[in-house]
């Protein structure tokens, strides 16, 4: 394992980040089951200490429990940090599309100009900061124009609050809109072994266009951590409870798939959860793995797998045992 963090450029932008970031929607709770305030801000505080500085976050984890733990994580280090959050689901308005329900507030996607700009707003009282590097809309809104939306994200980099500007959960024709009004950095995409399709649809665009990949979810869920086993239970509001790709059936072809890859991971000194991330920031156009943790000690395991680097024959072999279990693999 090299001693090194990798890091790359944020699209156009002049920021570079680590390649592995630290993705924090369990933090929030909703969704997952509840949260550990205290480890998930020891979690963030590790992961920094480790080496990662993209730290990634959203409103909507937790109608802004999220923002607030990693603020707190993150006083007395924000220069240590390339911090990422959301806009476009909100709470605050009814404009828009209602979305879902959260802690009983209906929340609506929505990216009008001046929703925006309160978002930031309220976004950096809860992280404590007067900027956020990188920002992104967390999911489409087709009531309002897309060239609304991303003049008014120019407008909030030209005041200084935001540094690179970011779509996610777009659509090739929603990436196209956002090109044709103007240069955004990056995209933040599902992402992983058993989640793929972005490699045809999203990444040659952006590759023809200079934008960043951050791949979301890159260990699905947890699925491909190498630590939910056949036998594991969810429980309460997790949404893992329910889904098929959590199914013992479907967790046990994932077990076979990790004895395949287990070698690689054991020549290389890796746990299976670093060899997944290791081989996905290996991925053509995947520029970061955002890698969720919960304590200390998933965060540092995360972060270690940013110092990894494959060989063509490694990934090549991983690949070949991907493609095999992708064709017997419950969607």
């Amino acid at each position: 394992m090299s001693s090194a963090t990798i890091t790359r450029k944020i699209g156009n932008s002049d920021i570079e980040a680590s390649a592995v970031g630290l993705g924090t929607w369990a933090m929030g709770g909703w969704m997952w089951g509840g949260t550990d305030e205290a480890q998930s801000i020891s979690a963030v505080q590790a992961a920094i200490d480790e080496g990662v500085s993209l730290i990634d976050t959203a409103p909507a984890y937790g109608m802004g429990k999220s923002e607030e733990l990693v603020g707190a994580a993150i006083k007395g280090r924000r220069d240590k940090v390339i911090l990422s959050t959301k806009c476009g689901l909100a709470w605050h308005t009814t404009q828009g599309n209602h979305f879902f329900d959260q802690a009983g507030k209906p929340v609506h996607r929505y990216l009008g100009a001046a929703s925006i700009a309160y978002e930031l707003e309220q976004s950096l009282k809860r992280l404590g900061t007067d900027y956020v590097d990188h920002y992104i809309t967390h999911w489409q809104d087709p009531t309002t124009p897309i060239s609304e939306t991303l003049e008014a994200l120019i407008k909030l980099k030209e005041q200084g609050k935001i540094r690179s500007i970011g779509v996610s959960n777009v659509s090739l024709e929603d990436l196209n809109g956002y090109i044709d009004a103007g240069q955004i950095d990056a995209i933040q995409e599902c992402y992983s072994m058993i989640d793929r399709g972005v490699e045809k649809t999203l990444l040659p665009t952006c590759a023809d266009n200079t934008i960043s990949c951050l791949s979301y979810s890159s260990l699905a869920l947890g699925l491909l951590s190498g630590k939910v086993g056949p036998d594991r239970q969810f429980e309460g509001d997790d949404q893992r409870k329910d889904n098929p790709r959590f199914s013992p059936e479907n967790r046990r072809k994932i077990s076979a798939l990790f004895e395949e890859i287990k070698p690689i991971a054991d020549e290389h000194s890796l746990t299976i959860a670093q060899l997944v991330i290791a081989w996905t920031i290996s991925r053509p156009g995947i520029t970061f793995a955002l890698c969720g943790a919960r304590n200390p000690e998933q965060a540092i395991e995360n972060a270690k797998a940013g110092r990894v680097h494959l060989s063509a024959g490694d990934v090549a072999s991983i690949d070949k045992s991907v493609d095999h279990y992708l064709e017997n693999m419950d969607s």
